[in-house]
């Protein structure tokens, strides 16, 4: 059975990678500061869903073989640069936008969906979780063990996509991003344009 202090030092870990700066934490963040608590939440349980997806296939040592297979890669790279430069297109269109935004515009089962797939899209992600398990884990422990940490990871990825959540919808937040919407959005916009081509998908796609 694991014990308390090898739980303790995975999950350290694995807050150090999903607190990272990424995609989907400023994804969150900007569903967040853009239409409020409630549409952040769902969205942020998308991200989370997305997340565990990837920690069960890490779990099941089904990274590895992901991590092997350089087609598999190479789709997940562009599928996952797509989606952030449409992220992107997104978020440089509301920036030129002289239009107020007053609300959600997509129904709540849409933005969950949102969050799975730029979760879902994201294969650095099991590379994440194979070396946040890998520092407590190892071949000898059982099955209880390796579902103890992957939990416990879930249960991380949660709290910080809801915190995500959470504390850029507060008021004060959103009064501020509001006054300057064009310059937030247009800056987002340049992050996940870098994120999905100059950084790293679709180039490590090709240079792999």
């Amino acid at each position: 059975m694991i014990d308390f202090a090898t739980l303790a030092t995975i999950g350290a870990a694995f807050v150090v990678v999903a607190s990272s700066p990424g995609p989907a934490n400023l994804a969150c963040a900007t569903v967040a500061m853009s239409y409020g608590r409630k549409t952040a939440m769902i969205f942020a349980l998308g991200l989370t869903l997305g997340l565990v997806f990837w920690g069960l296939l890490a779990a099941l040592g089904l990274g590895a073989v992901l991590q092997g297979s350089a087609t598999v890669l190479f789709v997940l790279k562009l599928c996952g640069a797509f989606y952030l430069l449409w992220l992107a297109y997104q978020s440089g269109r509301s920036a030129l936008s002289t239009q107020k935004q007053t609300g959600p515009e997509l129904v709540a089962g849409r933005w969950f969906l949102r969050g799975l797939i730029l979760n879902l899209s994201n294969p650095k992600a099991v590379f994440a979780w194979m070396a946040a398990l890998s520092v407590g884990l190892d071949p000898n422990d059982g099955l209880g063990a390796v579902a103890a940490a992957t939990g416990l990871c879930a249960f991380i990825g949660l709290l910080n996509a809801t915190g995500h959540a959470w504390l850029f919808s507060i008021g004060g937040v959103m009064a501020a991003y509001r006054r300057a919407r064009h310059w937030f959005d247009g800056v987002a916009a340049s992050l996940f344009a870098l994120a999905g081509l100059g950084l790293g998908l679709i180039r490590s796609a090709f240079t792999r």
